[in-house]
């Protein structure tokens, strides 16, 4: 029988740190599984639900979705996961298994998916419950304890390679070096792609290189985003910041695409002729369905791509969230569970 008290830490308003907060998980549905969490990753999107930053968040509201842990709990309608097993939980925790998305192995476009951290509490606690579908088998060959970030971060760098069909011939950039974009650098490079990593740090111009770019280029320098220009066939953009987007489109061949996986909350400004004269793209993607999220995994574990990671006790979790806010993540940061 599952112990229904949860142990977490939670924001309990915006601009607070977060506190301790333990709360009342009722009983474990007929579906879900529920895991001791060994690890769980920080992302901005956490920061923005602590800060309100998207939209009003509700309060209380525990973090964390980039989850590793131990099936402790199984309910009796629950398929192919068993007590002590590893797995993650990302972005998700459920969708409705019966719409045309879900049928089509796409639960990740479900209308009614639903989010860990966005109407129920997260991952920044001792345990956590998910449909099974959703609670991924992490690969023996992959360090469990940098793997969290690999649920949310790998998946969303991941998806845009396979649904826009990205050939190891491609050349592919990638703007922005921090916790999305060093793992699109890495998968980029594993794919078999010729890599440009665009960066406005300077500093991080040899970083990028040593996590598998073949070349850099300032994403704020006119002159070497000019000099770029058609030299690529798809564009991921890893960041939410406003960009010089014409510049940035104009670095793309004919028939190259710019895709999005970066929160850019300002509208974006861009003229549509850049696009049009040359048949270019520009799209944009969510993190992937368990299927994906599995695919990924295995190509992780087959290349030994992880994070790089900054690990904190979950107890230390306001030093661990100011050291994200201030910048200074290199790349990602994971909390262990120490309650």
């Amino acid at each position: 029988m599952s112990n229904t008290k949860i142990q977490a830490w939670a924001a309990h308003a915006k601009d607070q740190p977060l506190q301790r907060f333990d709360y009342e998980a009722g009983p474990l549905g007929d579906e879900e599984v529920e895991i001791r969490i060994e690890h769980c990753g920080i992302c901005h999107s956490d920061l923005a639900m602590i800060e309100s930053e998207w939209f009003p968040t509700n309060y209380p509201v525990v973090p964390g979705h980039e989850v590793v842990g131990i099936v402790t709990a199984v309910g009796p309608h629950a398929k192919g996961r068993k007590i002590g097993q590893r797995v993650g939980i990302g972005w998700h925790t459920g969708s409705c298994s019966h719409c045309n998305f879900c049928l089509g192995g796409e639960q990740n476009l479900c209308t009614q998916r639903q989010p860990t951290i966005i109407g129920r509490h997260g991952g920044f606690a001792d345990r956590l419950r998910a449909h099974w579908s959703w609670a991924v088998p992490i690969p023996e060959g992959l360090d469990p304890a940098a793997a969290g970030p690999l649920m949310c971060g790998g998946g969303t760098v991941f998806l845009p390679f396979v649904i826009n069909s990205i050939k190891p011939t491609d050349r592919v950039g990638v703007v922005g070096i921090g916790g999305l974009g060093h793992l699109a650098v890495k998968f980029a490079r594993a794919w078999g792609c010729e890599v440009t990593a665009f960066t406005s740090s300077p500093s991080k111009r040899e970083e990028a290189l040593s996590l598998g770019a073949h070349k850099t280029v300032s994403s704020v320098d006119k002159a070497e985003l000019k000099a770029a220009a058609g030299s690529l066939d798809f564009l991921l953009v890893t960041v939410g910041a406003s960009l010089d987007w014409d510049a940035l489109i104009g670095t793309l061949a004919p028939k190259g695409r710019i895709h999005l996986v970066g929160v850019v909350t300002d509208k974006l400004q861009l003229k549509s002729g850049a696009l049009l004269s040359w048949q270019r793209g520009l799209s944009a993607s969510p993190t992937p369905s368990p299927r994906l999220l599995a695919t990924m995994l295995d190509f992780a574990a087959r290349h030994q791509i992880l994070p790089q990671v900054e690990r904190f006790p979950m107890s230390r979790v306001n030093e661990a969230l100011d050291h994200l806010r201030a910048g200074k993540a290199r790349y990602r940061i994971v909390l262990d569970a120490d309650f």
